[in-house]
């Protein structure tokens, strides 16, 4: 992997001082716990960790039993991805690759697995084989712009999400990964733009409602962000994601004033 200069990540650091892991499901850019995830993730009861444990005991067992299955492999995949076990999901996903390294749902799977676990380059090359000029996948386009982002070639991610949004026009999670991709370069009224366009066709998601509250509050109009990230939410859980947006507004003003 090609050692990546400071150079090249400063317009991102100015912008999301703790940059981590791509989600790239379908695909939600960027950092900060994929930013909206530092405004407040889900939260669990006790008796749904259980099931998921629970879920996860049987898929180890399935693919233990079949490891050669892509399905399987697929699918302990993304189990171990979403349960945070990055590492182990690459490995799982590595190996089922090598055993078929033709097949394009494996490719997309490891790409992404490789993505959460901050191997950007290599992610961006293998989801490049997942894909097909002939059958043109946006999501994985997409996950190839959040990719490019994250090695600080915000120009050239935003080709990739203009390619995606050729085959699905304003797809709000593209549309969020653009604006998200803008803001990066600190082209914060373009960002305000593209993201309000992905809030009109989703209002509904709350992770493009907190990027899109983000580029508001740092944009000075904290107002406007705390009642968009408020919305519809408890008042506990309210509470908490307007506290973490002020953490992170805090940290950009004090990156400007040591600049």
């Amino acid at each position: 992997m090609p050692k990546r200069s400071s150079l090249a990540f400063r317009p991102a650091r100015l912008l999301l001082p703790a940059l981590v892991a791509l989600a790239l499901g379908g695909c939600q850019t960027t950092s900060l716990e994929d930013v909206t995830g530092a405004l407040g993730g889900k939260t669990e009861t006790t008796a749904g960790k259980a099931d998921t444990r629970t879920d996860m005991d049987a898929l180890r067992e399935r693919y233990r039993a079949k490891p050669s299955d892509p399905a399987i492999a697929i699918e302990y995949g993304k189990a171990l991805r979403g349960s945070g076990q990055r590492a182990q999901a690459v490995a799982v996903l590595e190996q089922a690759v090598l055993a078929h390294p033709s097949n394009k749902a494996l490719l997309a799977g490891y790409g992404r697995a490789l993505a959460d676990n901050g191997n950007f380059q290599q992610a961006f090359d293998v989801l490049g084989r997942a894909h097909s000029p002939e059958d043109p996948d946006w999501r994985i386009l997409s996950a190839q712009g959040a990719a490019l982002d994250q090695l600080g070639r915000n120009e050239e991610a935003q080709q990739y999400y203009a390619s995606a949004l050729k085959i699905v026009p304003d797809e709000p999670q593209v549309l969020s990964n653009l604006g998200l991709s803008y803001m990066l370069q600190n082209n914060l009224p373009k960002a305000e733009q593209v993201l309000g366009r992905a809030y009109q066709r989703n209002q509904n998601d709350v992770r493009i409602r907190a990027n899109l509250a983000l580029v508001l509050g740092l944009q000075g109009r904290e107002a406007e962000a705390e009642i968009l990230v408020k919305a519809d939410l408890p008042p506990d859980q309210a509470a908490a994601k307007v506290a973490a947006l002020r953490q992170l507004l805090a940290k950009k003003q004090q990156q400007r004033a040591e600049k």
